[in-house]
C-alpha cells in the first residue's frame, strides 16, 4: 500500500541526530577557533565567526523544515529549473562576483555576508542528474546516456574551473558513483584510475621516465601471449636490469632500447595473428605518452604559482614554499599531533588560540578537533561522519524509486568526497584544495547547501512507499 500522508514519524531521524551532532560541533569548533581569552564572547555574539555560524545553524533548520513540509514530487518537477537558475548563477558569478582567494567565486551580499553559487551547484547537479538518470528508457549501457548523464556535473564543474576554483569542482566527480550504482560500464573507473596514477607520476617524475615505466610495463602485456614464455621472461628480466642500470645515465638511450624490445614483442604478436593486442598497446602508448607530456606542461606552463605549490606541497614537499603553503600543512599536522590522546580541552588549545594554523574556521577546521579534542575526539567525529555516509547507503537502498536511489548516493558521494579531501589534506594525504569539511566548517553557503540536500532526501524517503520513479 502507498502512503500519501506525511507524518513526523516517517521521517529517518537518526540522520536528523547525526546531522544536529556534525553541526553542533562544527559551532563549537568554530567558536573554539575565535576564542580569545583576554576578550572573551559569547556563543552567539553576532560579532564573531561563532555567533554568525549560529545564525547560519538557524536559518538552515527553518529552510530544512520548509523542506520537509513540501511536496517531494515539487523537487522532481523543478530540477531543472534549480538547474538552469544555477548554472545562470555560476556564469554570473564571473562577471559580478568577487574575488575571494584568488577565485571569483562569491557573490557580496548586503551585512558583509557571502553567497558561493558553486556549493548549491553539488545539489542542483545530484538533482538534475536523478531526474535524467530516472527517465524513461535512459541506461548506463546506451553511450549516448552516459555521456549525458556526465555532461549534467561536468558541465558546471567546467564553470568553476573558469572561476578559478578547481578544487571545488573535483567534487563533482563524486557523482560518478550513482552512475555506477546505475550500471555505468567499470571499465570507465578503471581507465580513471589508470589516468589519475598516470597524472600522479607526470607530476613526480618527468615525462620521459614515465613512458620508460609505461613501456616496460607495455612489455609484459605484449609478451603474456607468446609461446616460450621463459625465454622472454628471463630477456625481459635482463631488459629491465639493463634499464634500472643505465637509466640515470643515458635516459635517451634506455628509452631508445626499451621500445625497440617492445615493438620486436609486438612484432611476433602481429605476425602470431594477435593484431588486437599489437593495437591496443601501440594505441594505449601513444595516448598515455601524450597525456603525461600534456600534464607536465600544464603544470609547469599554465598554472599559477600558488597553485603549483598546492601540488607541491602534497606530492614534493621539498619543492614547496616553506614561508607559504607548507608551512600551513606543517602548522595543521603540529596542532593535530600536539593533542594526543584525550586533547587539550575546549578552547584550549595554544596553537588553536596563537592562530598558527591558517583557515583554521574555515578548511582547517578539523585541526581544532585534533589538538583541542585529542585522538579520541578526531576518531569520534569521523565515526560519526561513517555512521551517517552508512545511514545515507541505507536508505539509499530501500528506496523503490528509482530517482531517490539515484539522488541518495549522489548525496553520500558528494559528502564522503569532502570528507575525504578535507581530512586528508590536514594531514598532508591529500591535496590542499580548499573545500570545507561537511556541517562544521564555517560559512553559510555550505552549510545551507548540505542542509538543503539531506532535507529534500529526507522528504524523498519520507514516502518512500510511494513510487513517483
Amino acid at each position: 500500500m502507498s502512503r500519501r500522508t506525511f507524518s513526523v514519524w516517517d521521517i529517518d531521524w537518526l540522520t536528523v541526530g547525526l546531522y544536529f551532532g556534525l553541526a553542533i560541533l562544527g559551532w563549537l569548533m568554530i567558536y573554539a577557533a575565535g576564542y580569545d581569552p583576554s576578550a572573551p564572547t559569547g556563543l552567539f555574539d553576532l560579532d564573531t565567526r561563532g555567533g554568525k555560524q549560529a545564525l547560519f545553524i538557524g536559518v538552515s533548520f527553518v529552510v530544512g523544515v520548509a523542506i520537509l513540509l513540501m511536496e517531494p514530487q515539487f523537487f522532481k518537477t523543478i530540477s531543472y529549473l534549480i538547474y538552469g537558475v544555477v548554472i545562470f548563477l555560476l556564469i554570473g558569478v564571473m562577471t559580478y562576483g568577487a574575488v575571494t582567494k584568488g577565485a571569483m567565486s562569491w557573490f557580496i551580499l548586503p551585512g558583509g555576508f557571502k553567497f558561493q553559487p558553486s556549493e548549491v551547484a553539488k545539489f542542483a547537479a545530484c538533482l538534475a542528474l536523478s531526474t535524467y538518470l530516472s527517465g524513461a528508457n535512459v541506461s548506463m549501457k546506451n553511450f549516448g546516456n552516459a555521456i549525458m548523464g556526465m555532461a549534467i556535473f561536468l558541465f558546471p564543474a567546467m564553470l568553476i574551473v573558469l572561476q578559478g576554483d578547481p578544487g571545488s569542482a573535483l567534487v563533482f566527480l563524486a557523482l560518478m558513483i550513482p552512475l555506477f550504482r546505475e550500471g555505468l560500464h567499470p571499465i570507465i573507473y578503471v581507465l580513471g584510475i589508470v589516468f589519475i596514477a598516470l597524472f600522479i607520476s607526470s607530476l613526480m617524475y618527468d615525462p620521459l621516465t614515465v613512458i620508460v615505466i609505461l613501456l616496460l610495463l607495455a612489455v609484459v602485456f605484449s609478451v603474456m601471449n607468446l609461446k616460450n614464455q621463459g625465454y622472454w621472461a628471463a630477456a625481459y628480466i635482463v631488459l629491465l636490469g639493463l634499464a634500472i642500470w643505465f637509466y640515470p645515465s643515458y635516459p635517451v638511450y634506455v628509452l631508445s632500447g626499451v621500445a625497440a624490445f617492445l615493438f620486436v614483442s609486438l612484432g611476433f604478436n602481429f605476425v602470431a595473428g594477435k593484431r588486437e593486442i599489437t593495437t591496443f598497446l601501440i594505441i594505449a602508448m601513444m595516448a598515455m605518452s601524450a597525456f603525461s607530456f600534456s600534464v607536465s606542461y600544464l603544470f609547469n606552463e599554465v598554472l599559477e604559482p600558488h597553485q603549483q605549490d598546492r601540488i607541491n606541497v602534497w606530492l614534493m614537499p621539498e619543492k614547496a614554499d616553506r614561508r607559504g603553503s607548507y608551512y600551513n600543512l606543517r602548522q595543521s599536522k603540529l596542532a593535530i599531533g600536539s593533542g594526543g590522546v584525550w586533547g587539550k580541552g575546549f578552547t584550549n588549545g595554544e596553537m588553536t588560540q596563537g592562530n598558527h594554523v591558517p583557515e583554521q574556521d574555515t578548511d582547517f577546521i578539523f585541526t581544532v578537533v585534533g589538538e583541542e579534542q585529542g585522538f579520541f575526539g578526531a576518531f569520534g567525529v569521523i565515526l560519526l561522519y561513517a555512521v551517517l555516509l552508512f545511514r545515507l547507503t541505507i536508505i539509499a537502498e530501500r528506496q523503490r524509486s528509482k530517482f531517490t536511489r539515484i539522488y541518495a548516493y549522489g548525496v553520500a558521494g558528494i559528502i564522503s568526497f569532502h570528507l575525504l579531501v578535507n581530512v586528508g589534506m590536514t594531514m598532508g594525504l591529500m591535496p590542499v584544495i580548499g573545500i570545507p569539511l561537511p556541517l562544521m566548517s564555517y560559512g553559510g553557503s555550505s552549510l545551507l547547501s548540505f542542509t538543503i540536500m539531506i532535507a529534500v532526501l529526507l522528504r524523498f524517503d519520507s514516502q518512500r512507499l510511494l513510487v513517483f520513479r
